[in-house]
Order: C-alpha cells, then sequence, then structure tokens
C-alpha cells in the first residue's frame, strides 16, 4: 500500500512540474528609456567623475520561471552621455574620448543567462563600443514586476560591471597618473513595459 501511495505520489509530482512548465510563459518587455540609465563612473586624477547614458532602446524577454530562458537586447545612444555638466559633455564626445559623432551607439545582446535563483543570474553576450565587439559576462537582478499608475506592467532590472576603456580602442593617457582612468565602472537600472501581444 505505502509503495502504491509513493509511486502516485511521485506521478502526482511529475504531473504539477508539467502542468507548471506548460504555464511557463516568456514576456517581453520594451525598455523604457524614460526610465532606464546605463550610469558609469571613472577615476579623474585622485577622485572619480560619473554620470549617465539616457537614451536606452530594446528589448527584454523573460520567463519568470526559468531565467535561462531569457535574453535582452538594447542600444544606448552615445550622444545622449550627460555628466551634469555640458562643457564636459562636449568635452566627452570628441574624438579623444568617446568620438561620438564616428561611435554613436553602443550595442549588446545577450547569447547566454545562467540562472542562480529565480530572480537572480549571469548574463553572457555581445557588447560592442566604439568600433570594437566582445564578449562580456555580468551579474543581474530582477528588482520585480508590477503595475504602472496606466494600467500597463512593467519590469525592473539592475546590473552591475566593469569595462577597461584599453579593451575598446580608446587612447587617452591611460597610466597609473593620467588625469582619466582606464577603468570604467557600469551600473545598469533597466525598465521595461510589457509588450501587448494582439490576437
Amino acid at each position: 500500500m505505502k509503495s502504491n501511495l509513493f509511486v502516485l505520489g511521485f506521478a502526482l509530482a511529475g504531473n504539477l512540474t508539467l502542468v507548471c512548465n506548460a504555464m511557463a510563459e516568456v514576456e517581453t518587455y520594451k525598455i523604457d528609456d524614460n526610465h532606464s540609465f546605463a550610469n558609469w563612473s571613472i577615476r579623474h586624477v585622485v577622485a572619480k567623475a560619473s554620470g549617465t547614458f539616457s537614451d536606452i532602446k530594446g528589448n527584454i524577454s523573460i520567463d519568470r520561471v526559468n531565467l535561462a530562458n531569457s535574453s535582452i537586447e538594447a542600444k544606448i545612444n552615445v550622444l545622449s552621455v550627460n555628466s551634469s555638466l555640458a562643457k564636459r559633455d562636449e568635452h566627452i564626445k570628441k574624438p579623444e574620448y568617446l568620438d561620438a559623432d564616428k561611435f554613436s551607439e553602443m550595442t549588446f545582446v545577450s547569447n547566454k543567462i545562467e540562472a542562480k535563483t529565480n530572480s537572480e543570474g549571469l548574463i553572457t553576450g555581445t557588447f560592442s563600443m566604439h568600433g570594437v565587439t566582445k564578449t562580456i559576462s555580468f551579474p543581474f537582478k530582477v528588482l520585480g514586476f508590477g503595475t504602472d499608475p496606466w494600467g500597463g506592467s512593467r519590469m525592473g532590472l539592475e546590473a552591475h560591471t566593469s569595462l577597461k576603456a584599453s579593451d575598446f580602442g580608446f587612447k587617452w593617457p591611460l597610466k597609473a597618473n593620467a588625469p582619466v582612468g582606464d577603468d570604467i565602472e557600469i551600473t545598469l537600472l533597466i525598465e521595461g513595459i510589457k509588450l501587448v501581444v494582439k490576437k
């Protein structure tokens, strides 16, 4: 009798797993560039300068049940750089730094996501900046899902990474005592609006 109950329980658990998997849905969210930011900081002399790129576009496809089934593609407008000083922003855009007129866009396309939990993981993808393309990986966290004041559905993501300017062909003086450093710290704060699938 106990053996039969065990088999029955095992079967029910298996069926429940199948039902849960069947209910799993990949949702697509459009990045809201009014509420998304690619924040950066870099050494300046003996302190740090910081700012953001505020023009971010792209889509996030997310499976809440299994993050490994998720993906993201995004484009950042380099001309949207904002360091809170217009004169400095114009300097940053010049050829000796971002060369924004020539390389006006940064792009990222994921090709692998490793789920650590149902809300955290490691994302790997192809990142292009300043004419150089590399594979990068960085941790991310799903901040949550919710309804906005206008009846739409939203999600939030946060991610942190660091890049070396020298890896992407930047030529400003990259030595120990140079005014501007080589290491760029990045914080991504992304808000997405769920796209409604028309049936």
